[in-house]
């Protein structure tokens, strides 16, 4: 879809309600799912994060959006696939802020240059004790993307076709913080499996995008 089009069509989805856990759980293991049942997260202290699912047109106008993988490090995210972002700032204004200064550090586009379209349902994450915020954000012009060498180990462009498809969406037995061969849901977008948090995220913001385009 041309980018025009798809930032078009993609203002409606501000008149939509946003399907929230219940789109989120869709691409979580069951024992995630029991563990965020019960957890008291309030009493966690956790800490705050903000992300960003950034769409952009590509030299032919046509949609993609960004995705990231993480370099190996030691940490419950390493090796991961993720949106750009991470967490707040004293620096930060608010939320939103977080998210647009992160996506700036970590894959270089200026955010002064994303538009934010709409705030989505924040997760929890118990591995890494998160409150994580995910946004809905498009920039009108194709990126000259620029990774932050100690955080990014590639970038991956994901065209919004592969993304709608259902033939992403598959399984993988995995090794986690919390389990040993665990068969979890996931999507496998540009030759990368993404699982977890990221999942979930991308599992509502998917939900919203067909409901509008």
């Amino acid at each position: 879809m041309q980018f025009s089009e798809f930032v078009s069509r993609l203002s409606k989805i501000n008149n939509l309600p946003l399907p929230g856990k219940e789109a989120q759980f869709k691409m979580a293991p069951m024992e995630r799912i029991k563990e965020l049942k019960k957890a008291d997260i309030e009493k966690q202290n956790p800490r705050q994060a903000g992300v960003m699912a950034l769409f952009y047109p590509n030299k032919k106008g046509e949609t993609y959006m960004i995705l990231m993988l993480r370099r190996t490090y030691k940490g419950v995210h390493s090796n991961q696939v993720g949106f750009p972002g991470g967490k707040v700032e004293d620096e930060d204004e608010n939320i939103e802020a977080t998210a647009l200064r992160e996506t700036e550090e970590e894959i270089g586009v200026s955010r002064k240059r994303i538009t934010v379209v709409r705030k989505l349902t924040n997760i929890y994450i118990p591995p890494s004790n998160f409150w994580v915020q995910s946004f809905i954000g498009t920039t009108s012009e194709t990126p000259n993307f620029i990774p932050q060498e100690d955080e990014v180990e590639a970038l991956i462009e994901v065209p919004l076709s592969e993304l709608l498809s259902d033939e992403v969406l598959i399984t993988q037995t995995l090794t986690t913080s919390y389990a040993v061969n665990i068969t979890v849901p996931a999507f496998e977008l540009q030759g990368h499996v993404v699982w977890g948090a990221t999942a979930m995220m991308l599992s509502e913001v998917k939900e919203l995008l067909v409901q509008v385009l």
